[in-house]
């Protein structure tokens, strides 16, 4: 039976949501997946439909998001949907949002140099199979800086400082550029690469990109007779506080 996945985009649009998420369509309908693209948050509020889905692909950079829709993926996530996504359209989505900040594992802060840093990604675990094969490559593009939960495991990683800045006088950094985390039963998996459709294109990116997506989409099938609500073992710490 094919697996279903959804992919939302919108946000600046400097991040070619619309393109990356054609990209994403279609490596997943080469892996026999239903594909549903929505350019519109509100699909995030049917919590049931959420809960059928496989994988959800978040591509929304900024913005805001009411709590619920979020309260929502969370749900799905913990149940064991998978959420896999790169760059700002997961981890610079909804600044204002801690909730989805801890769900994804990480947020961005900065990208010193802006687009057209020349730097190195390198791979930290090439025995993963999502790393399989591959090799440090060289990319020019953003070199995203984030804040980033303890709690991931770190598959990839880039220096800093490549450019001076405030940032420079600093011991150098290895800055994670991908990542897994779980979230209840659910799988989560992060890649900061993806600034245009181009470098999502990428081969490194796209193989990383179509690991995670079915990675990711394996946590629900884990989860037969286990799956369990933020009423129940897990807790989130979502609600109306701030």
């Amino acid at each position: 039976m094919k697996k279903s996945a959804l992919i939302v985009w919108g946000g600046w649009d400097g991040h070619e949501p619309e393109q990356i998420s054609q990209i994403f369509k279609n490596i997943l309908e080469e892996e026999n997946f239903n594909v549903e693209i929505s350019s519109s948050l509100d699909v995030y509020a049917d919590a049931e439909k959420l809960q059928s889905l496989d994988l959800i692909v978040p591509h929304w950079t900024m913005g805001d998001i009411p709590k619920k829709y979020v309260l929502n993926i969370s749900e799905a996530v913990i149940n064991g949907v998978g959420l896999a996504g790169c760059h700002g359209g997961m981890c610079d989505s909804f600044r204002n949002n801690v909730d989805w900040q801890f769900m994804t594992g990480g947020n961005w802060v900065a990208h010193p140099g802006n687009d057209g840093v020349e730097y190195m990604v390198n791979m930290k675990d090439t025995t993963n199979p999502l790393l399989e094969g591959l090799s440090d490559f060289k990319v020019v593009s953003e070199q995203y800086y984030l804040h980033v939960d303890p709690a991931v495991e770190v598959l990839a990683t880039t220096s800093f400082p490549v450019v001076d800045g405030p940032h420079a006088t600093n011991k150098p950094v290895a800055m994670p550029v991908v990542w897994t985390k779980r979230w209840g039963h659910g799988h989560v998996f992060y890649n900061s690469l993806g600034h245009k459709a181009n470098i999502v294109a990428m081969p490194e990116v796209s193989l990383m990109m179509r690991r995670g997506f079915l990675w990711t989409a394996e946590g629900k099938k884990r989860t037969t007779g286990l799956a369990t609500s933020t009423n129940g073992r897990f807790y989130t710490g979502m609600g109306d506080s701030q």
